[in-house]
């Protein structure tokens, strides 16, 4: 009973402390700006819009979150697509070579972004792809395809492979059975990796700022980012810009709880 009591005491505390700084956030974009500068620090805001007015409006975060819904729902689909064939392989590879794989993308997932930063540079350049919708969609669909890989590959092993052998004998080809059989059993794996990888593509900062240099293309990391000026930090404002690029990702993750628990318990029991 004491152990119990002292791991919820735990679990409340890490809770409170993972909150509390997106918390004061949203207390902070609610607040006039004396209150703003009050010192000692106004805990009850007045509910005042005005920096959210500022920063959707004036600071162009409407334009920001266009740009970021676009390459990252676009970059989902194409990462979620891809990894669907790739993980399916995995998932039928004899176990040795499999493992051997889902280590590989385990290396591949943990290489520093900034180690391939310049080559990424030296080949969107080539292509004529910096500053556009495609370069930063390329460049989000390698960063996030281990990820997807390594969660479908997880769904695709625990679904028996008789299924498909029973399809098979029906007349259907390999493909066939990947696609109507396999991938609709698969769908809540498909939901969670594509939840997962779309929420990365959404925080995703450091590719963005070097792909995106055109303010008008900018996403939504890089542009709340570029608020501050030389001389101001417009935290109103910031906190605004924050607060409004979170709810879509807390909506989503409540929406779909269930799905990503799964996936990365399933992740955690097969990996």
């Amino acid at each position: 009973m004491k152990r119990t009591a002292l791991l919820s005491l735990v679990f409340f505390a890490v809770a409170i402390y993972s909150v509390a700084p997106f918390f004061w956030f949203v207390l902070t974009s609610l607040k006039t700006p004396a209150e703003l500068t009050a010192i000692p620090p106004t805990l009850l805001p007045s509910a005042h819009l005005g920096f959210y007015r500022a920063a959707l409006l004036e600071r162009g975060l409407l334009g920001a979150m266009a740009n970021s819904a676009a390459v990252a729902g676009a970059a989902t689909a194409i990462t979620v697509a891809i990894g669907a064939l790739a993980a399916y392989a995995v998932a039928r590879t004899p176990m040795r070579a499999a493992r051997f794989y889902r280590v590989l993308l385990l290396a591949v997932a943990m290489f520093p972004q900034i180690a391939v930063a310049g080559p990424l540079w030296s080949i969107l350049d080539a292509l004529g792809w910096l500053n556009t919708y495609r370069g930063l969609v390329a460049t989000y669909t390698g960063l996030g395809l281990p990820l997807a890989v390594w969660i479908l590959a997880t769904f695709f092993g625990e679904l028996p492979v008789e299924i498909e052998e029973a399809a098979m004998v029906d007349g259907c080809t390999r493909l066939q059975a990947l696609g109507k059989v396999v991938l609709p059993l698969a769908a809540p794996g498909l939901a969670t990796a594509a939840l997962l990888v779309f929420m990365l593509f959404w925080n995703e900062f450091f590719f963005a700022l070097i792909v995106m240099t055109d303010p008008a293309l900018q996403t939504l990391p890089v542009a709340i980012a570029l608020f501050p000026g030389e001389y101001t930090m417009p935290w109103g404002e910031i906190a605004a810009a924050s607060t409004v690029a979170t709810l879509p990702l807390i909506a989503l993750t409540l929406a779909f709880q269930r799905g990503i628990i799964r996936g990365l318990s399933a992740g955690a029991v097969k990996g």
